[in-house]
């Protein structure tokens, strides 16, 4: 699990990121404020949950998430219980007072989990519904007023930017998916198939023209019909190298 924390307080933050490190989690990230926050999450992958003060040095951490649509599950805490309402309407798992409890910290992330784990089998229970396979084999697509189907034979590879992920066809053309990370679109395709070769990027076997050296440590490839360059990041390649043997 990926855990970004959103606190002004440093000796807080410490605390908070010992209390979750205690409960076995990682803390990928440590962020001070809603002008350092904004971007960073404009600009890099969200994380799985997002653990937030409310109010920051420069404003309240709510104003991030009304500017930012984020894929995150959120857990606000605050020494005051008056923007309770307001933070529950950004659909947050929980709320919790300073100073943070480490028992109500273990059941916001335990409620966290549980969501998670329900929210998997549904999942598992609508493609048991759709004949027992595990992946799809196409995706819908909005084009204009009409919806259109692309067959997962067709695609390329699948790419985020910005906060949209999109796929490529065989054509070369390009669709916004209603997906918003990459890790969605890795639970529905067939990982023999599909390689995400870096945070940004998933790229099918079928359609890989070429595979050079970039450096010492890293890997490019060359897409059909998609112009963009594909790196293979350092710590993937070997993987890599293993699922190209393994096809």
């Amino acid at each position: 699990m990926n855990i970004v924390v959103i606190e002004d307080e440093k000796p807080a933050a410490r605390l908070l990121v010992r209390e979750l490190n205690k409960l076995g989690f990682s803390v990928t990230c440590v962020l001070y404020s809603v002008s350092e926050a904004i971007p960073w999450l404009m600009q890099n992958e969200h994380p799985d949950l997002i653990v937030a003060d409310i109010q920051l040095a420069d404003g309240l951490s709510l104003e991030i998430f009304e500017q930012v649509e984020v894929n995150s599950a959120l857990i606000f805490v605050t020494s005051f219980d008056h923007y309770a309402i307001k933070a529950f309407k950004l659909n947050s798992i929980d709320y919790l007072l300073k100073p943070i409890e480490s028992t109500e910290l273990i059941q916001a992330i335990e409620k966290y989990k549980n969501q998670q784990r329900n929210m998997e089998q549904k999942v598992q229970a609508i493609r048991a519904t759709m004949g027992g396979t595990s992946y799809v084999k196409r995706f819908m697509i909005k084009v204009g007023m009409q919806i259109k189907m692309i067959l997962v034979d067709e695609v390329v590879c699948f790419y985020k930017e910005d906060r949209g992920v999109y796929l490529v066809t065989t054509e070369g053309r390009i669709h916004l998916i209603e997906e918003n990370s990459i890790e969605a679109v890795l639970k529905l395709v067939n990982p023999l198939t599909f390689f995400r070769v870096n945070r940004h990027q998933l790229v099918s076997i079928d359609y890989i023209e070429q595979i050079t050296q970039f450096s010492t440590s890293r890997l490019k490839i060359s897409v059909k019909n998609y112009k963009e360059e594909v790196i293979v990041s350092r710590e993937r390649v070997s993987e890599f190298k293993k699922w190209l043997g393994t096809n």
